[in-house]
């Protein structure tokens, strides 16, 4: 089983910066990590991809949010791995849960519980 947990979320005024953290812990013993992914869901609407990095490099995102975000490399430590979101010059509609999305070879996925992002005008 595989624990995601987030964390970095909170409130800041439009054009600050935040940086969200996520660190995917346990195993699957028939799989392997292969890519790590932020999504973000606001009140009344779909949940939306918002960047993924993958083991190999490679890396995708939102139009809405190219150029002011950047997610990092995965890394992986005692048998966590962790990627970290980096977000810049926010503006009110960044303003959302942010969730953590661990995927496996299979495919598997695993979610973290979510991490507020609100941003004042």
């Amino acid at each position: 089983q595989v624990n995601v947990v987030e964390s970095g979320g909170g409130e800041v005024q439009a054009g600050g910066s935040l940086r969200l953290s996520c660190a995917a812990s346990g195993s699957i013993s028939i799989a392997s990590i292969y890519a790590m992914a932020w999504y973000r869901q606001a009140p009344g609407k779909q949940r939306e991809l918002v960047a993924i990095m993958t083991t190999g490099g490679t890396t995708n995102y939102a139009d809405s949010v190219k150029g002011r975000f950047t997610i990092s490399t995965i890394s992986r430590d005692n048998s966590k791995d962790t990627v970290f979101l980096q977000m810049s010059d926010l503006k009110p509609e960044d303003t959302a849960v942010y969730h953590c999305n661990a995927r496996y070879a299979g495919p598997y996925y695993f979610w973290g519980q979510g991490t507020q992002v609100t941003v004042s005008s």
